[in-house]
């Protein structure tokens, strides 16, 4: 039997009233508010319910998710370990609370148990006290004293020309970079301190909604050769500023400004700094200012760049050759132009003679054995040649490296999905959108392994949140024609076909010749049984690409029904005879 605490806003009441029941009758004793009598001091009665618990359960909705109540008690299981989160619609769950799957419940009409019952009831259970109750656990990480977190907020852009936002952005991250390297020190992740970009913020509550001791925010200030660089930790709860200051220098002194500020912060929350830990934070990887900027221009063009548009690809490449020219011993670009190569050669080139990445690859991990990310350049070679075994073991030494990294995550959810292990490729799309948001083609991955395993409880949210980062990027590029392919798709999910076929007319139309685009219509089609439509959608695709889109749709889930039409059987066998693949 497990001590349950549930977690609700008033309009859920009906939800969380069944819930309770079945829980109830499950075996747990849960606990929720209903069990307050009457004269109890409601805050202390829900306090030590809370303490003694052994799972939270927390029913995000549109209402809890703006409950200051909610909230807390949500955090409360999350810094303990004990959050068992459920989805009663589609809203997104507040910040600092995304990186947790959440049991979808949102197709439930709250009469009755949910059909995935067994999926809460399985995280509850997992959360059964073995060597005595949630509260000891709580008081002995209490009497071990506070956890020191931080959250680093983007630098604001100060410079006054909007091109110069990588510039600031880049300086974040490698703020972030560093400060991870500290042992003693929790430091939020990239890609949730980067949704608050570009808003005015209240930093207690920021820090109250991402569970932190502290906030660290600044802006930067790039003009011809000087760099002006403010920082200011602030206490999250307090307010008030731990530290702060300000640096006018030469842009060649921006890695030591880098260093004055990771060890500033460590002085000011009065933690231990280790001798290997400076030295890796204070390793930049070059030594010139202008090899890292021209890398910081690459990186964010990689970022946001969009995806299925190979002109990303060949920027990335040309500002990397040019930072390596510079600095020919610089890892990072090497590294970083590795990707992008491989990129372009397999996912839009039909020459076998563009370049595959492997030689840069190797050259940056020459120069650097712990880049993770060089190793999926590697990897991506050896699956395209069918030698999986050399392909894994890559990718299991970039994991091992660096096992929450973007690029890794994703090239790894890319093999494995090829290889048909769909269960495994879920799990790595799943941290891959969890570590880049933002990344649209992750999203569809994931939906599509989510298909293949027949978790409907996900359709609907991963289709949301794929449409969400869809129309960030058509509000920029409105003919980004990936961005309307995987729109197209998450838009008949969520039962707008007829919106759906506009998407795709009018990308077709406007980029007709995107195969890349047309594969990704096609699967939609497929997915809505329109197999004549995805058939159309396919002709002009196998009748000029190369190996890599073959290759992907023999072993793509999504065209399994497909795969059984006449017509598609008689275009794959001519397409192989064509590259000579029989």
């Amino acid at each position: 039997m497990t001590r349950v605490f549930l977690s609700y806003a008033r309009a859920d009441l009906d939800a969380a009233q069944e819930l309770a029941r079945a829980i109830d009758e499950a075996g747990h004793d849960v606990w929720w508010d209903r069990h307050i009598e009457g004269g109890s001091r409601f805050i202390s009665e829900i306090d030590k319910a809370l303490g003694d618990a052994e799972a939270v359960v927390v029913l995000w909705s549109k209402d809890s998710c703006e409950s200051a109540w909610v909230q807390d008690e949500a955090a409360e299981g999350r810094e303990s370990g004990r959050l068992v989160p459920i989805a009663l619609d589609s809203t997104r769950p507040p910040l600092g609370f995304r990186q947790f799957q959440s049991i979808d419940l949102s197709q439930w009409n709250r009469t009755g148990a949910p059909v995935n019952l067994q999926a809460l009831l399985s995280a509850v259970d997992s959360l059964a006290s073995v060597d005595g109750p949630a509260v000891e656990a709580t008081a002995a990480k209490t009497a071990a004293g506070p956890q020191i977190s931080v959250c680093v907020l983007p630098f604001a852009n100060m410079s006054g020309e909007p091109e110069q936002e990588y510039f600031s952005d880049g300086i974040s991250e490698d703020i972030i970079t560093d400060l991870s390297k500290v042992s003693a020190l929790s430091v939020v992740a990239r890609n949730t301190a980067f949704t608050f970009k570009g808003s005015a913020v209240d930093v207690p509550t920021v820090a109250r909604g991402l569970g932190v001791s502290h906030v660290l925010e600044g802006s930067v200030r790039k003009s011809g050769g000087r760099v002006r660089i403010t920082a200011q930790l602030i206490d999250g709860k307090a307010g008030d500023h731990v530290w702060a200051e300000r640096y006018d220098r030469d842009l060649t002194d921006v890695f030591a400004i880098q260093d004055e500020i990771s060890e500033a912060i460590v002085a000011a929350l009065k933690l231990k700094l280790l001798p290997e830990e400076k030295k890796a934070i204070e390793n930049r990887g070059t030594s010139s200012a202008e090899a890292y900027d021209l890398y910081l221009l690459a990186r964010q063009y990689w970022i946001t760049g969009n995806h299925g548009d190979p002109r990303r690809e060949e920027r990335v490449i040309r500002i990397c050759t040019r930072a390596t020219e510079i600095d020919p011993d610089y890892a990072r670009a090497w590294a970083l132009m590795a990707i992008a190569q491989s990129s372009l050669r397999f996912g839009f080139s039909s020459d076998d003679k563009v370049d595959d990445g492997v030689a840069a690859a190797r050259r940056a991990l020459a120069l650097d054995p712990t880049i993770a990310e060089a190793h999926c350049p590697l990897a991506r070679v050896f699956a395209e040649q069918g030698q999986y075994v050399e392909a894994d073991a890559e990718i299991a030494a970039a994991l091992k490296l660096d096992p929450d990294s973007w690029e890794v995550n994703k090239e790894a959810a890319r093999m494995l999905y090829r290889q048909r292990r769909i269960d495994e490729a879920a799990q790595h799309f799943e941290k891959a959108t969890q570590a880049m948001e933002t990344d649209f083609h992750a999203w569809g991955m994931l939906f599509t392994c989510y298909k293949a395993q027949g978790r409907e409880e996900m359709y609907a949210p991963t289709a949301t949140s794929l449409l969400t980062q869809v129309e960030r990027v058509l509000a920029e590029d409105p003919d980004n024609g990936a961005a309307l392919s995987l729109g197209a798709a998450s838009l008949a999910i969520l039962g707008q076909p007829d919106r759906a076929k506009q998407w795709i007319g009018r990308a077709v139309l406007v980029d007709p010749d995107n195969l890349n685009m047309r594969y990704n219509f096609a699967c939609a089609l497929a997915n809505t049984d329109d197999l004549e439509g995805a058939i159309e959608m396919l002709r002009p695709v196998f009748a000029i690409c190369g190996r890599t889109i073959i290759n992907v749709a023999e072993s793509d889930v999504d065209l399994d029904e497909l795969s059984k039409h006449p017509d598609y059987r008689s275009m794959m066998a001519e397409a192989k005879q064509r590259l000579g693949m029989d």
